[in-house]
């Protein structure tokens, strides 16, 4: 039986010299990769009590509205800034070579509720942390983060479990 992993195509020196890319496009393009990693990530919230899935933008869209259709929850958007048209909160966060900006709707998570984010990789663990703060913004608990692919040797993992997230993917790549 074929892993999730099996239907990652690898793309040696992308985008730069020395980097292993973790292409999902193969993994999407085949129905039973595409329904193989979103019934491994749905394994990931077994046990896990939670109101609300938010994915970021946007190949966290691509996996957490599967996931909350299958598990029947609520799906919510965490967007660059200036995608949403309603109220919004907002948070910066650092890029490799600069700084970004994401939000939410201020009606997306309502106090107390308990919250998995979802997104396809996580690397440096930026992106997610950002998402992680406008939830708590909005009086929500993120209860887990949940990804397809992580690179190990960024860290983002330990980086988010130092500052008491619970963090699980699918597939773990050691290296960048």
């Amino acid at each position: 039986m074929k892993k999730v992993e099996d239907y990652v195509r690898t793309i040696p020196n992308f985008p730069e010299e020395g980097v292993m890319f973790r292409d999902i496009t193969t993994v999407l393009k085949d129905a039973d990769g595409f329904r193989l990693a979103i019934d491994e990530m749905a394994k990931l919230l077994e046990g896990v009590e939670f109101d609300v899935i938010a994915g970021t933008e946007s190949r966290g869209f691509i996996f957490g509205t599967p996931l909350a259709y299958n598990l029947h929850k609520p799906f919510v958007l965490v967007r660059k800034k200036g995608k949403l048209p309603a109220e919004t909160v907002s948070q910066d966060y650092d890029l490799e070579y600069g700084k970004a900006t994401i939000e939410m709707h201020t009606d997306s998570v309502q106090p107390g509720q308990k919250v998995v984010l979802v997104d396809d990789l996580i690397a440096t663990g930026g992106t997610i942390e950002a998402a992680a703060k406008l939830v708590e913004k909005l009086g929500g608990e993120v209860v887990k983060m949940i990804f397809l692919m992580e690179l190990a040797g960024l860290e983002g993992r330990k980086k988010l479990e130092d500052l008491g997230y619970n963090v699980d993917a699918v597939i773990s790549y050691p290296g960048k």
